[in-house]
C-alpha cells in the first residue's frame, strides 16, 4: 500500500530545523546529481544523455518493455523519454514495435548496437557506483538497498 503524503500532519519542524544533512531528498538528489555528472563524459562521448543512458540500462536488463513502463524505471517525463527514443532508434541503438496485445501500446527492445554501447558504459557505471560505498560494508549496503526498496513502495504510484 502506498503512503499517501497528505496524510501526515506536519510537526512543525522546518527544513531549517530538519536541515539538510538530514533531509533524505536532498540527499538523494545531491548524490544522484554527482553520479550522473561523474557519467557526463564518457555519456558524451557515446552521444547518450542522461535520458538516453538510463533507457539503455532498463532496456539491458528488462528488454521489449513497454514506453510507459520504460518511462517509470527510467524516471524520465514521457515527451522527454519520446524524444530520446526517437534519436536512439535513429542512431540503430533500440528499435520500437506496437504491442500485439495493446493496440495503444508500444514496446521497445535494444539492438545488439544498443546493446554495446551501454556495455561501453557499463565499466565507468560500475565504477561510479562502487566508489558510492567505499567505507560501507556489506550489511549496510543491504540495510541500506532495503530501505530505499520499502520507501520507493511508499511514494511509487504503480505496482512496480
Amino acid at each position: 500500500m502506498t503512503a499517501d503524503p497528505r496524510e501526515f500532519v506536519a510537526d512543525g519542524q522546518r527544513l531549517g530545523e530538519i536541515g539538510l544533512q538530514q533531509f533524505a531528498p536532498y540527499l538523494m538528489n545531491r548524490i544522484m546529481g554527482r553520479y550522473n555528472a561523474l557519467l557526463r563524459a564518457d555519456m558524451n562521448k557515446l552521444g547518450l544523455t542522461i535520458p538516453k543512458m538510463r533507457s539503455l540500462a532498463i532496456l539491458s536488463v528488462i528488454d521489449g518493455i513497454v514506453i510507459s513502463r520504460l518511462a517509470t524505471y527510467s524516471i524520465v517525463e514521457q515527451s522527454t523519454l519520446s524524444r530520446a527514443l526517437d534519436a536512439l532508434e535513429s542512431d540503430g541503438l533500440v528499435r520500437r514495435a506496437p504491442d500485439p496485445d495493446d493496440s495503444r501500446a508500444t514496446r521497445v527492445w535494444i539492438t545488439p548496437e544498443g546493446r554495446a554501447s551501454f556495455e561501453m558504459l557499463w565499466p565507468t557505471m560500475r565504477k561510479t557506483y562502487e566508489s558510492m560505498f567505499v567505507g560501507i560494508d556489506d550489511d549496510e549496503r543491504a540495510a541500506f538497498a532495503s530501505t530505499l526498496q520499502k520507501m520507493l513502495i511508499n511514494v511509487r504510484v504503480h505496482d512496480y
